[in-house]
């Protein structure tokens, strides 16, 4: 286990409070409980002595963040070496001052002893109770340095674990949304890429030029396809809880390019695969950038089932505000995807990125035929100012 731990912060206010927390301890315990004493020693060798454990022992509460094992280690002796020569009344404080970042790293791996320390400790407050004169100095000093280190460590414990549930939350948010800027990409774009080589393959007199620029389209799907994937990759190497660079974390993969004109290429990439759309987009009005990437990944996604479960249906695509809000939706005649092997990530996926944005999505098959996506959002996300759309 490397003596080292994640807990330095970069320089800022949290930083300043820290260090001048430790300080504070150090001018306490060290006053308290170290310099009396020291100074009541009758002979130069004890004083020096005492002034250099205390030096130690000051030292170590100061860098306890950074190697804690190794203060610990330096303030444990310090004391045991002081209280044998009668330089120091410590209960061994400024060691479980340094125990506590130790617990706080080694809480996962600790379970066990966590639970021994807390029946120490009970037994401890129980001995605690004895009246003055019933036991010995030695025995009273023991009991106190043991609950002191046994509280430090359980408060150590207690936290470092609610650090690590946090850190697993975040880990598990983060893969989730990982999944969903997949399988939008992904699935978006070899959906559009199939069902034009499809549409090709089906003319039985294509000419070489209808090829290429089928080929060509082809390899525009692919391409945006691969430029979005880099980009979530390189998004990754900021994302908590997964490998790479910490320090920082990005949002969902947001696409590439206006919103706007990224809505128009949605659709135009649609028709190129037979299916006949009706759009009407219509968003002047600005929106948070949190709220446009939601609505071209609910279009993206709704298009993509279009091309998947309904080819060469009729489609209506309207984008457009509602008051303080934006609406999406997109209607086809086809046979609809319920019950569709899959059909259901995607549109889980909306759902997803509707809660995050304060918004909503609803799907289900038409009353006259059909399928329907409707999806609803503020224009702004509750913690967003507003940017213009496009």
């Amino acid at each position: 286990m490397g003596d080292r731990t994640d807990e330095q912060a970069p320089p800022g206010p949290a930083a300043m409070v820290r260090r001048l927390v430790d300080l504070l301890a150090v001018v306490v315990v060290v006053g308290v409980f170290w310099l009396p004493a020291t100074l009541e020693a009758r002979s130069a060798a004890r004083l020096t002595a005492g002034l250099v454990l205390a030096a130690a022992v000051a030292c170590a509460m100061l860098v306890r963040r950074r190697v804690p094992t190794t203060a610990v280690l330096v303030a444990g002796t310090a004391t045991v070496v002081a209280t044998a020569l009668g330089t120091c009344q410590d209960f061994m404080v400024a060691t479980a001052w340094c125990l506590y970042p130790l617990a706080l790293r080694s809480a996962a791996r600790t379970r066990r002893l966590i639970r021994v320390l807390v029946v120490a400790l009970l037994a401890t407050a129980a001995i605690a109770g004895i009246p003055p004169g019933q036991g010995s100095q030695v025995v009273q000093s023991t009991i106190l340095s043991v609950a002191a280190l046994c509280v430090a460590w359980l408060l150590g414990g207690m936290v470092g674990r609610q650090i690590e549930l946090a850190r697993q939350a975040e880990s598990a948010r983060v893969r989730l949304e990982v999944a969903r800027d997949v399988h939008d990409v992904v699935g978006h774009a070899l959906g559009l890429v199939s069902a034009e080589a499809g549409v090709v393959r089906s003319l039985p007199d294509a000419d070489e030029r209808e090829l290429r620029e089928s080929l060509a389209d082809i390899e525009v799907h692919a391409r945006r396809a691969l430029e979005e994937m880099q980009s979530l990759v390189r998004g990754l190497r900021g994302l908590p809880g997964l490998p790479g660079p910490h320090g920082g974390s990005t949002g969902p993969l947001r696409p590439a390019g206006p919103p706007a004109e990224r809505l128009t290429e949605l659709v135009d990439a649609t028709r190129a695969t037979g299916v006949a759309i009706d759009a009407r987009i219509d968003l002047d009005a600005p929106v948070g950038e949190e709220v446009a990437a939601f609505v071209v990944r609910v279009l993206q996604e709704s298009l993509a089932n279009v091309v998947r479960h309904a080819p060469g249906a009729a489609c209506t695509v309207v984008v457009e505000p509602d008051g303080d809000d934006v609406v999406v939706r997109v209607r086809d005649d086809g046979t609809g995807s319920g019950g569709r092997p899959g059909a259901g990530v995607g549109l889980r996926g909306m759902r997803e990125r509707a809660r995050l944005v304060g918004g909503a999505v609803a799907w289900g098959r038409a009353p006259d035929g059909g399928f329907e996506v409707t999806a609803r959002a503020p224009r702004a996300a509750p913690w967003q100012g507003l940017s213009t759309f496009g």
